[in-house]
Order: C-alpha cells, then sequence, then structure tokens
C-alpha cells in the first residue's frame, strides 16, 4: 500500500493527489500537524510535504513523486509516449517550479516582511498576470495543456485555480496571493481549464 504523508491545503500534495487517482492507485493518506514535522524528518530527512513511502523507497518533492509513480505504475500515463513530447512537458515542469513560482514567492515573503505593494511587488504581480496569456495560448484546440491530461496538469492546477476561488478556511499567504493577483477576466480556455481539472478525482 501506498503511503502519503500529506498537509491540508498544500498545493504540492494536490500535485501528488491528482497523479494517483489518474493512475487508480489506492493510497493511504497521514495527516501531519506543520507545527510537529518531527516524522517527517524521521522518515525523509526533511520536513516538507508531499512525501511518499512505497515500500522500502522514501519519495520526496511532488514532482520527482509524479516520475516515480510513472516509473512504477506507466498505465495510464501521464506523459506523453513520443520523445519530443516527453522533452516538452519536462521543460514545461522545470519552468513551472523554478520561474513561474518565483514572482508568487517574491510577492508573499514581501507580504510577510510587511513590505507592503511597493514597485518591485507590483512589477511581480504584473508579471504574474501576465503569465497567464502562456497558459491560455497552450490550451488553444486543446482540453489539457499538453493534449490530453497529464504531469502539466498535476502541476500547474493547484497553483492556478486560485485564479477561480479560495478555500474560506485557507490562511496561507501564498494561495491569497495567487487569488489576489490572478484574474480570469478575457481568458475563457484557463477558466474552463480550471473548472475541468477540478472535477477530476483526487486521491
Amino acid at each position: 500500500m501506498l503511503r502519503l504523508y500529506r498537509f491540508a491545503y498544500s498545493t504540492n500534495v494536490e500535485r501528488v493527489a491528482l497523479a494517483l487517482a489518474h493512475k487508480g492507485l489506492e493510497v493511504e493518506s497521514v495527516q501531519i500537524d506543520p507545527a510537529d514535522r518531527s516524522l517527517l524528518r524521521e522518515l525523509s530527512g526533511q520536513d516538507l510535504v508531499p512525501v511518499l513511502v512505497d515500500g522500502d523507497s522514501v519519495v520526496t518533492d511532488s514532482v520527482r513523486i509524479i516520475h516515480h509513480l510513472e516509473r512504477r505504475f506507466p498505465d495510464p500515463p501521464l506523459f506523453p509516449a513520443d520523445e519530443a513530447a516527453r522533452a516538452e512537458v519536462e521543460i514545461f515542469l522545470d519552468w513551472f517550479n523554478r520561474a513561474w513560482k518565483r514572482e508568487p514567492n517574491l510577492i508573499a515573503d514581501a507580504i510577510a516582511r510587511g513590505a507592503g505593494a511597493g514597485d518591485d511587488v507590483e512589477r511581480w504581480s504584473a508579471r504574474l498576470q501576465r503569465r497567464l496569456e502562456l497558459f491560455e495560448g497552450l490550451l488553444s484546440g486543446r482540453q489539457y495543456l499538453f493534449g490530453d491530461f497529464g504531469a502539466a496538469d498535476c502541476a500547474a492546477w493547484p497553483f492556478l485555480r486560485y485564479a477561480a476561488a479560495i478555500d474560506p478556511g485557507d490562511d496561507e499567504v501564498f494561495h491569497h496571493v495567487l487569488h489576489d493577483r490572478m484574474q480570469l477576466d478575457g481568458r475563457p480556455r484557463l477558466q474552463a481549464w480550471i473548472a475541468r481539472v477540478g472535477e477530476r478525482p483526487r486521491a
């Protein structure tokens, strides 16, 4: 039995939850109190979620977990079979983690420091908003980011969904940055994709 260690409202856990459900895998979920991460450190040597335990394997980081699931349970796939198409998805995953997530993290850090809405925050916010056009373009003529539902949708949806709504009980500053700084006006394909992926099961 797979075991997934998770926090409530974790975007990175949601990535893995989408992937697990797509593959129809049963998983035991273990809710971790963010105030006590000792079990995570004992299991994995670090204190972030998600952590997946698969037999003797302990896997950290949401994208590494998605790759692990693809190797262990290849059907149904999360990556294209075509080599070039798979490389495009890998490039997207790297871009999303290294580039797209940079601005909302910078804004959240500025808010946590009480920096307010200075020039830097406004510039980062504008860049975050402009990048929504890239997703609108990716969704031209297709239902999911790279054609069929896959790893790219798992990686991006838990973050982009905040453009549409936020749970009233979610007090994460990062999530409020996403909700407040992204608007879907004039982006019908992206809005429809957020709703479409939101209807998919999650483990």
